[in-house]
């Protein structure tokens, strides 16, 4: 079989390429994956096209299988938060979210289906309340699907609890100036929120409209997860925050209110948890930041948890 050149598939600016090269662990995965490519290309008889300039840690590319299908193959540097995809790729079976065709779990390799057109949700011309109900929409679907049995998906409560004493450490190693109520606050909502659900389903874990591509199967489907078992209502946050982004706003609480309220009604959710998840998540976010060399994106990101954290009630 005939292969593109390495420059064309590996360029130096690829933000893969880019990201991995950071770190000793990511030169080394860099090095193994024009062999690991190959390797998956023939194995499955694929016919890769050039990758798609995204993602930070997998090389993407669009493939076809021998019988002319088109799909996607997606190799990933090894890390925790890529061990559930798959499994829950595979839970979902296509409703609501991209189908699993392959996968080489030695390799870290996925062969998935392909959106076409393969628009963001993010980029797409609808109304922010058509945006918003429609994913919640997906979402729903992604919940109806039965919880896997072989528990190869982590749970939401153990991660959460996790997150909560590393956010905590890096307060106090980091010192960054942020407001210790609203942090602590926020690691206390890590630990009691998932241990009070009525519920559990198989979550999205990354559910931002970025995550949403237009389809022909469907109009819509999720791609990239990161899922856990546990509260459904941990994932809704990057919607409520990320389209047409509420904090541009003059005042951004009527907007949230207005939202937080519509995409509860579709799934079900009590809006005052989805608040509180809300900012659990921000909290979370705004420390990961700031041990990132981000401490102002974390500042930003802790004033938006303060609003919030008042549309809760906390």
């Amino acid at each position: 079989m005939a292969h593109t050149p390495h420059d064309d598939r590996f360029p130096a600016d690829l933000p893969v390429v880019t990201r991995m090269g950071r770190t000793p662990s990511g030169r080394a995965w860099l090095d193994r994956l024009p062999g690991i490519v190959r390797e998956i290309e023939e194995r499955w008889e694929l016919r890769l096209g050039a990758p798609f300039h995204g993602g930070s840690c997998s090389w993407v590319a669009p493939a076809e299988g021998p019988d002319g299908e088109p799909a996607v193959l997606k190799v990933t540097w090894p890390h925790r938060e890529a061990e559930g995809e798959a499994p829950g790729l595979h839970a979902w079976d296509g409703n609501g979210a991209v189908r699993l065709h392959r996968w080489d779990p030695e390799h870290g390799a996925l062969l998935i289906e392909r959106c076409t057109p393969g628009t963001p949700l993010d980029d797409s011309p609808l109304p922010p309340a058509e945006r918003l109900a429609l994913a919640a929409g997906l979402l729903r679907d992604l919940w109806a699907a039965p919880t896997p049995p072989d528990g190869r998906l982590e749970r939401v409560d153990a991660v959460c609890a996790e997150w909560a004493d590393v956010l905590q450490e890096r307060m106090f190693r980091l010192r960054p100036g942020y407001d210790p109520g609203l942090v602590a606050l926020g690691a206390d909502l890590l630990r009691k929120l998932p241990v009070t659900a009525t519920r559990e389903v198989v979550v999205h874990g990354d559910f931002n409209p970025g995550n949403v591509l237009a389809a022909r199967r469907r109009p819509w489907l999720a791609i990239d997860p990161k899922p856990m078992v546990g509260d459904p209502a941990y994932d809704p946050w990057p919607l409520l925050t990320q389209v047409d982004d509420p904090f541009t706003h003059p005042d951004p609480r009527p907007v949230l209110r207005e939202r937080c309220t519509l995409v509860g009604e579709v799934l079900g959710e009590d809006p005052a948890r989805l608040f509180a998840w809300s900012v659990a998540r921000a909290v979370e976010s705004a420390l990961w930041s700031a041990d990132h060399d981000d401490v102002a994106g974390g500042a930003t990101e802790l004033a938006e948890a303060r609003v919030l954290a008042e549309l809760a009630g906390l």
